[in-house]
């Protein structure tokens, strides 16, 4: 059974007004995913937000009249509210209120499939009702579920601070312990010098359907806001024979909540940790030049944005117009289209080769097992068997940090 929902949302003076737009039709589609029906858009002008109720009191009772004859059962600000002016709106309307943070956090709860998403979204719920406790308990007990109080942490909104505060100690404890899980398994990775290749983008860009295609695995591929959250790599081979590890990391947003940021931040480190940065851009959004933005400084906080990129323009199959990259390198593509997805693979081996020094060397014919080495770690232009030299002849390019660059160069093919 969805949910009769009311958006409300203030416009300042010096906003964007296509932003202000833009983040109400995100705000719809969040809903949307959270199996909510939006019924209707109450805007308002303001200078400020009102400090005391978000809204000024003649809109709020106008809002009210309208919660009533539609027999609205939840009403969704667009802005984060601080614990009064939700404590306010709720006595003011007689229904359920909750924010645009609250909401996320909901989708999240309900997409996280592995114990550790599930910590991670118990762990933001806590500590984003904790301080929004205080005049929560009328509205609390009168909840029987409902978008905005799903997720691990639901049973436990109404107990005392001191339990939350517990809970949050432990559920940090738990989740360090995956984190040096996580840490472990990446430094193996470092060591096997495996070639990390992280895939980043908006909410619904396409990075799964994506990743799919290209691995030919089963990640969740919906057109929805959040499929993904748990992060999954898998091994690829690109065209010339070269091995990466590739990974699908959960969709950045606009004002995501920070205790989410935070929560994920061990998730998101798979980003900090790749060698290449595959960004994924849904080029038929009209909000496209934004949501680029969003990746690109979140990617800076990250202290991910010194590493090379390329940049995908996704269904072009759906563009109604010629589109025009804004960002170079990039590629425009269909991710359903095989050919597309070549096309990318070749790209990157492209961009790979122009950072990375070029050798040639001869290998005996005796030496298969540094042969198979050097095709999947490095990327091979020719080879050729020379029956003068009885050895393979190898051009191609390697990475100059890793130790196969050294033998490359001084052709020391001793195990």
């Amino acid at each position: 059974m969805q949910e009769k929902v009311l958006i409300v949302a203030v416009s300042h003076p010096r906003q964007d007004e296509e932003r202000f737009l833009s983040s109400l039709s995100e705000l719809q589609s969040l809903t949307e995913t959270a199996q909510g029906n939006v019924l209707k858009i109450v805007t308002q002008n303001r200078e400020r937000i009102h400090p005391a109720f978000y809204l000024g009191e003649g809109k709020i009772e106008e809002i009210a009249e309208t919660v009533e004859e539609m027999e609205i059962d939840l009403v969704i600000s667009n802005d984060e509210l601080s614990p009064g002016q939700a404590k306010n709106l709720n006595e003011k309307l007689g229904v359920r209120i909750i924010d645009r943070s609250q909401l996320i956090l909901d989708i999240f709860a309900q997409r996280a499939n592995t114990k550790e998403g599930k910590l991670q979204v118990e762990l933001a719920q806590l500590q984003y009702m904790l301080p929004r406790l205080y005049g929560q308990g009328k509205s609390l007990s009168r909840l029987a579920g409902g978008i905005g109080t799903r997720g691990p942490g639901e049973t436990k909104l109404e107990s005392d601070r001191r339990h939350i505060r517990r809970r949050i100690d432990d559920i940090k404890k738990r989740l360090d312990a995956v984190v040096n899980q996580r840490a472990q398994y990446r430094k193996r990775r470092k060591e096997n010098k495996a070639f990390q290749i992280a895939i980043v983008g908006y909410t619904n860009a396409g990075k799964s359907t994506f990743f799919n295609r290209i691995t030919k695995s089963q990640s969740l591929e919906e057109n929805q806001l959040f499929a993904t959250l748990d992060p999954m790599t898998r091994q690829i081979k690109l065209p010339s024979g070269f091995a990466a590890l590739i990974t699908d990391t959960v969709g950045f947003i606009q004002d995501l909540p920070t205790t989410l940021i935070a929560a994920f931040r061990s998730t998101l480190e798979e980003v900090t940790e790749a060698d290449f940065i595959l960004h994924m851009v849904d080029a038929s959004h009209p909000d496209q030049e934004n949501h680029q933005k969003t990746v690109n400084r979140l990617l800076k906080e990250l202290g991910a944005d010194h590493l090379p990129m390329l940049t995908i323009y996704n269904k072009k199959d759906i563009l109604q117009e010629e589109f025009i990259p804004s960002t170079h390198p990039s590629i425009t593509i269909s991710a359903q289209d095989p050919i597309d997805l070549k096309r990318v693979m070749g790209e990157i081996e492209r961009m790979l080769a122009e950072q990375w020094e070029s050798y040639h060397v001869v290998i005996p014919a005796s030496e298969g097992s540094i042969l198979d080495r050097v095709s999947r770690s490095t990327i091979v232009s020719s080879r050729e068997f020379s029956e003068m030299e009885e050895g393979y002849s190898v051009s191609g390019y390697v990475d100059p940090e890793h130790p196969l660059r050294n033998k490359l160069k001084e052709q020391d093919f001793q195990q």
